[in-house]
């Protein structure tokens, strides 16, 4: 069996072509990058076109690299960015740039639905309990979708008045491959409009009148693993590839990168570093962390679910080290590998680079700690006006010494919502590490040390969202009987063990993180509040 895997990123898509037959093998891939729009309202937004023109461009080169025919191809899957909001017309056209999970101009709007009356955790107490009752969630972030559709309608009410439906980033290249107007189960559980209630699975018309929203703008609501629809004749012209081929409906990146890790079992904790990062951990039943805002969001089968904790930007502070920290050292790292003009071979020589520069570097970077919350952050504090700094730069701090600083800033923010978690679950002690981040084996030590937990990577790790969208097409076609099986697909590449006395120094650096944002949430909503103190 052949799979067209595609996991839609922040700044790109990576497509894959699998084999996968008595084990999973990966023919050929491509990656383009796309354009990500941050406004100074507080938006963020990308281009539709520039999504498919990319997965044009990657599909037909894939194609070309590979050898195989398009009539080989036996399934498409996606894998993407979540949380998103894409309104489309009738006809599936965008009517507007799409509106990332990153997007935080709708405080007016989330302040004027829940910030009054008795509240829970900055939230109205009775729309919040009747959330929690319907659907083991609530609307508690300013990024959430409903409250970018409340935005539009608000401000946009042109656009608004032809909105057909409202789609997820995937959901709409569903659309454009098929012409179907579809939504898998884990979008529609981040619309937080969806009843998770036993017997009663479906959009909920109280909550939408409640919240204002249209129901007639929800579209149908599939499985990951079901066919939602067929590559149309069109699709299938611009694509380069055959009409008729299966396109399944795949899933977000919190639910495939899981899969794609090898955590389809209850009690699997799995913590990704991409361009944004988060601790899943599989469990059986629906609960829900209202102030450290987790929550436990609908897996890829049902009867699963992810308990979910997310920090907004972790590999972006990468990106961010290497446009600002070591512009001067570009010549130096790159002629040390072989390097091509894609952004991922980029990274994967910065991590190269960095694990070289920073591995003599001791525990605690001499002193200063990053925080990495450069665009907000999510859990275990929700507040769009957090930023990042360095803390405690001294006359001796070096260049190298911030960089490691930034990777164990992520690494400590990682162990603040994996304990978290612990709060209310039982996590596992050995932890699956995939994402670009895991490239690193001085990020694996450094994330093993600071939470004193095992910590295991996978050959696929840079790839482990089209993996697992790949698992699901697999398992939707019947080539696998269950997601169970996807486990003997992903063995363990290398394991790192915490070393004790390197955990006792990030111990007193760990209390030390967790303070700052305390003794700063004013400062960061006077300098940085859009819609006044956090």
């Amino acid at each position: 069996m052949h799979v067209l895997a595609y996991d839609f990123g922040t700044t790109g898509v990576k497509t894959c072509l699998f084999e996968i037959d008595a084990s999973l093998k990966m023919v050929a891939s491509e990656y383009e990058s796309y354009g990500l729009y941050i406004l100074d309202n507080g938006g963020a937004e990308q281009s539709t076109e520039e999504w498919w023109d990319a997965m044009c461009k990657t599909t037909k080169r894939l194609l070309e690299k590979s050898g195989i025919k398009p009539e080989q191809i036996d399934g498409i899957s996606f894998c993407s960015q979540m949380q998103g909001i894409v309104l489309v017309d009738k006809d599936g056209n965008a009517l507007r740039r799409s509106m990332s999970y990153m997007d935080q101009r709708a405080f007016e709007e989330i302040k004027e639905c829940l910030g009054h009356g008795l509240k829970i955790g900055g939230a109205n107490i009775r729309k919040l309990l009747k959330s929690l009752i319907i659907t083991k969630a609530a609307p508690t972030s300013v990024k959430d979708p409903l409250w970018k559709y409340k935005w539009v309608k608000k401000n946009e009410p042109e656009i608004y008045s032809k909105i057909h439906k409202w789609l997820d980033v995937k959901e709409y290249l569903i659309c454009r491959c098929t012409g179907e107007f579809v939504m898998t189960k884990d979008s529609a559980f981040a619309t937080f409009l969806y009843d998770t209630r036993e017997g009663k699975w479906g959009w909920n018309k109280s909550l939408c009148k409640m919240y204002g929203v249209d129901i007639k703008h929800l579209p149908k609501v599939i499985d990951c693993v079901d066919r939602a629809g067929e590559l149309s004749e069109k699709a299938a012209e611009e694509l380069g590839l055959a009409a008729g081929i299966p396109v399944y409906g795949g899933g977000g990146d919190a639910t495939l990168i899981g899969v794609g890790a090898g955590c389809t079992e209850a009690g699997d904790t799995h913590i990704y570093c991409g361009t944004s990062g988060w601790v899943g951990t599989i469990l059986k039943d629906q609960i829900v962390d209202v102030n450290a805002k987790i929550a436990s969001i609908i897996g890829f089968e049902t009867g699963k679910y992810i308990y979910f904790a997310e920090m907004e930007t972790a590999g972006k502070c990468l990106e961010w080290v290497k446009d600002h920290l070591v512009l001067d050292e570009i010549g130096v790292y790159l002629t040390k590998t072989h390097v091509t003009e894609s952004k991922e071979k980029v990274y994967e020589s910065l991590y190269d680079y960095m694990s070289e520069t920073i591995s003599d570097i001791a525990p605690g970077a001499g002193g200063v700690i990053f925080t990495p919350w450069l665009h907000g952050n999510r859990c275990p504090f929700e507040d769009p006006n957090a930023a990042g700094m360095f803390f405690n730069i001294s006359l001796e701090t070096g260049k190298t010494q911030l960089i490691r600083a930034v990777l164990e800033g992520i690494c400590y923010h990682l162990r603040w919502m994996l304990e978290a978690q612990d709060k209310r679950i039982e996590t596992s002690k050995t932890i699956r590490f995939v994402g670009g981040g895991a490239l690193s084996k001085v990020t694996c030590q450094i994330l093993a040390d600071i939470t004193g937990r095992t910590i295991e990577t996978i050959g696929s790790s840079k790839d482990v969202g089209a993996v697992g969208a790949a698992m699901v097409a697999a398992v939707g076609s019947a080539k696998l009987d269950s997601m169970s099986a996807v486990k003997e697909f992903i063995p363990v590449k290398d394991t790192f063990k915490p070393n004790p006395e390197n955990k006792k120094i990030y111990d007193k650096y760990f209390e030390v993180y967790k303070n700052l944002y305390k003794c700063n949430k004013n400062n960061f909503a006077a300098l940085n509040g859009y819609g006044g103190e956090a």
